[in-house]
């Protein structure tokens, strides 16, 4: 038996912030928008890397407050890039863990909670 990929579904209210903060600060792309009319609630995709996120401002796809663990592979290099993009709303800095990670969390602006990581080798 083998599991696939898993694609997490954040909740999201604002198309322009979810798109300044996805895109514009976290350096994700847009893969694709749906709504089923105009008017009515965008469904999104962003991805960076194998990193794959749904975005949604249906109030039944999920529940605003999620966390998630993110692996990057060179979470300096991540936090330069953040550092660089002047992100009005965060200025996150790098956490040396107990367990062995070093990591950089950010809030979105709809309270969702992205922790990148990087394993530290000993």
């Amino acid at each position: 038996m083998t599991f696939g990929k898993t694609t997490p579904i954040l909740r999201s209210f604002d198309e322009a912030k979810a798109k300044e903060f996805y895109i514009g600060f976290l350096g994700f792309k847009l893969d694709f928008e749906h709504r089923f009319e105009p008017g009515l609630p965008l469904y999104m995709q962003v991805s960076r890397g194998d990193c794959i996120l749904h975005l949604s401002e249906h109030h039944g796809d999920a529940s605003p407050g999620s966390a998630m663990r993110i692996e990057v592979d060179d979470i300096d290099a991540f936090h330069r890039e953040l550092t660089a993009a002047n992100y009005k709303y965060a200025r996150p800095g790098i956490e040396a863990t107990p367990w062995d990670t070093r990591e950089v969390t950010v809030k979105d602006p709809f309270g969702n909670r992205l922790v990148f990581t990087t394993a530290i080798s000993t």
